[in-house]
């Protein structure tokens, strides 16, 4: 029989494993074994971008097959930088792997008995999740039958990471909204709804970081009501003045910034830097008719928020007014504002 008859009876034996389950885990696990059967190998991995790491793959192995405890935990000792070549070849060859200069940690290599590595991007709509890397036990140089079909379980891994992906997200965002619900209508601590709300929103996207700010019409700034995921050094920069990108959330507009350092409505460059801030998203919030404040969304690494996340932002932020208003016309009932169109502010500062 031919590699390639071969190849595709594994990759058609993989499909059918792969329909039966929804477990990230245990795809990318089938993934790998067949890395490693198929093209007679010492081990593979799959590595995937962290939030904030734009630069290198860090070596945080996801699944891997035939690696020792010891060398997965030596730290990181297949950071691979990832290079022009990478996207451009579609592959990476490292030859002697013990003495690759693109490579780190080539003790630990040595003492594994890792010969060669060959490793391929695993990318889903155009964005690269991670690295899928294959190690020989001797110095080899692969074929481009070989290379591609390392490259077509890179894309069954991106595949499923898709797949597990979007299952969370429908898991998650509902339990966001139940539990946004349930506070809204159990409490009237804004603060701490709007808190949770933060939390809850960095970890469903997998981000940097959010936060809320309201707006003070008194002072013309938008101060901050809740956040996560932001050090004190930044919160504290300075105020926030309700104008340039801050100005047209507030108007309405939905504003998506992949790269923060080439937007001219950028407050606190500099700052933003140092917080390792690269990209933003935002969403008005509003209460009835008025745009009341601004839901924030950071990125430590350049994106563009999809239509998807623009809308779960979204709704977040109209959930999140109508808590405000709730708790408004609460201490309205309650007498402890007179006028709730001109002190409305009161209620969230």
């Amino acid at each position: 029989m031919s590699i390639q008859k071969e190849y595709f009876k594994s990759l058609t034996r993989l499909s059918r494993e792969l329909g039966k389950t929804d477990d990230q885990e245990k795809m990318l696990q089938l993934i790998v074994s067949a890395a490693v059967e198929n093209l007679k190998a010492k081990a593979a991995v799959i590595f995937l971008n962290e939030e904030d790491s734009q630069e290198f793959i860090r070596n945080v192995a996801v699944v891997q097959v035939g690696l020792s405890e010891k060398y997965i935990h030596a730290g990181t000792a297949h950071a691979v930088k990832i290079s022009p070549q990478l996207l451009k070849d579609g592959y990476m060859y490292f030859r002697d792997a013990t003495t690759d200069k693109r490579l780190m940690n080539h003790k630990a290599k040595k003492e594994e008995g890792i010969g060669s590595i060959l490793s391929v991007p695993v990318i889903v709509k155009g964005q690269m999740l991670g690295i899928l890397s294959l190690y020989t036990k001797d110095i080899r140089t692969f074929t481009k039958d070989e290379i591609d079909f390392l490259s077509i379980l890179a894309e069954q891994g991106g595949t499923a990471i898709e797949t597990a992906n979007l299952i969370r997200k429908l898991r998650n965002q509902s339990k966001i909204f139940l539990k946004l619900a349930t506070s809204i209508s159990a409490s009237l601590d804004v603060k701490t709804i709007l808190q949770a709300m933060t939390e809850d929103l960095v970890k469903d996207l997998r981000i940097k970081a959010a936060s809320v700010r309201l707006l003070d019409d008194k002072s013309r700034t938008v101060k901050l009501v809740a956040s996560y995921g932001l050090s004190d050094k930044y919160l504290n920069k300075g105020p926030i003045m309700a104008d340039k990108n801050i100005g047209r959330a507030l108007k309405g507009q939905t504003i998506n910034i992949k790269n923060v350092f080439e937007d001219d409505g950028i407050q606190y460059k500099k700052e933003k830097k140092e917080e390792g801030i690269v990209s933003m998203l935002y969403v008005p919030i509003r209460s009835e008719d008025d745009v009341i404040g601004v839901l924030n969304v950071y990125s430590g690494r350049q994106k563009e928020f999809s239509e998807d996340e623009i809308l779960l932002v979204t709704a977040l932020a109209y959930q999140g007014g109508l808590a405000i208003k709730n708790a408004c016309l609460y201490m309205a009932m309650q007498d402890d504002i007179k006028d709730l169109k001109d002190n409305i502010y009161k209620c969230w500062f």
